[in-house]
């Protein structure tokens, strides 16, 4: 049990050190944790000509791959589907991309300890 809750936490930390990191680079953040009856995304941002669809994965290492790699064909699939949905709603001039966040860190109880962070730009397919 307190592992879960740790592994949440950390997933949440992770998703504001992203967060983070994007604004200083200028992304506008639209929202966070969108979520539909297909599924979830993290983060959406407009950044120049571009709506961002960004799927942020944690991790303390990369004993078992990295948290890209973590991001599976079907993970792609519900997250651009779910993206579809969000613009069926939110309809958009802006080009559309999805990107995946890499955070290694570890949350130990008080802190989360950050160790760094991975940005991939249009890792895969548009809507």
């Amino acid at each position: 049990m307190i592992k879960g809750i740790y592994n949440k936490i950390t997933g949440q930390c992770g998703e504001d050190t992203a967060t983070n990191y994007l604004k200083k680079k200028g992304y506008k953040i639209i929202k966070r944790n969108y979520r539909n009856k297909i599924g979830e995304i993290d983060i959406i941002a407009k950044h120049k000509e571009n709506l961002v669809f960004v799927e942020v994965k944690t991790r303390s290492s990369d004993k078992f791959g990295t948290p890209a790699e973590a991001v599976t064909y079907y993970k792609k699939q519900r997250i651009v589907n779910c993206a579809k949905m969000y613009l069926m709603e939110n309809p958009t001039e802006l080009n559309i991309r999805f990107d995946i966040i890499e955070i290694y860190g570890k949350f130990d109880g008080s802190n989360f300890d950050f160790k760094k962070l991975n940005h991939f730009e249009q890792v895969f397919e548009e809507v």
